[in-house]
């Protein structure tokens, strides 16, 4: 993976949303309280901070410095967390792990080769874990607006190579083919709440509308989304549920 994310972490650390505590709670039982976790793509720690509480050490990976430091500050009294530069072409140069865990960050990612590595570098018994949206997403009630708004700002096209939208191929396609074959689920629900300034910090904070790739478009940017969510809903709040899947892969036993 490459830097993707310029000037984003800020906004993904405050308006991405947390993982609910059931996830997170399912996470650290597959793992183990004395489990050594990747964290690969943790950006500012979303799934790190709250697990580090239930094993024994995360090791948070990032390929971008703003992102590790910012969880850094987040995380500054937890002390189990070692924040290291890295990325998914470099895992042979990383502290041994006994599990991996990876968010949205696996979607940008040469998944296959990344799998086949992992098959020589996880112990057996370790377990490859996702967290994110489940095969079918609900779509947020702002986004056909957001994506209207990021298509006039040339902001809504950049799609990774080997992505699910590139290839098509959901994770868990890829997962079912891979050394680590044998797949469990659960799905966990939870309300949430966004004004107009939290859809806003949320596109700010993804990759292809980060404020490194607005540049000075940024402030236009900002208030053209203003104005089409307030036409969209004068009250300028959202409320829905988001649905996380947690997706826990191994190898078969025998």
């Amino acid at each position: 993976m490459t830097d993707l994310f310029g000037g984003a972490a800020p906004y993904y650390a405050k308006y991405r949303t947390d993982h609910p505590d059931r996830a997170i709670e399912h996470l650290a039982r597959t793992f183990g309280p004395d489990g050594t976790v990747l964290d690969l793509g943790c950006g500012p720690g979303t799934v790190a901070i709250p697990l580090a509480r239930s094993v024994r050490e995360v090791l948070a990976v990032d390929p971008d410095e703003e992102m590790l430091e910012t969880g850094r500050r987040l995380a500054a009294e937890v002390r189990n967390i070692r924040w290291l530069r890295g990325d998914s072409t470099r895992l042979r140069e990383l502290p041994a792990f006994g599990h991996i865990v990876m968010g949205r960050s696996f979607h940008w990612m040469d998944r296959r080769a990344v799998l086949a590595e992992l098959d020589e570098l996880l112990p057996p018994g370790g377990a490859v874990a996702l967290v994110g949206p489940g095969r079918e997403p609900v779509e947020e009630p702002w986004e056909p607006t957001m994506r209207r708004v990021r298509e006039q700002f040339d902001a809504n096209t950049f799609t990774a190579t080997n992505s699910f939208q590139a290839s098509g191929e959901h994770p868990h396609d890829v997962l079912v083919t891979s050394p680590f074959s044998e797949l469990e689920s659960a799905m966990y629900e939870h309300r949430v709440t966004y004004d107009v300034d939290a859809v806003i910090g949320l596109q700010l904070s993804y990759s292809y509308s980060a404020p490194a790739r607005l540049g000075d478009r940024l402030e236009p940017f900002k208030e053209a989304a203003g104005k089409a969510l307030l036409d969209l809903d004068p009250s300028g709040t959202w409320e829905y549920t988001v649905a996380t899947e947690v997706l826990i892969a191994r190898r078969p036993a025998g």
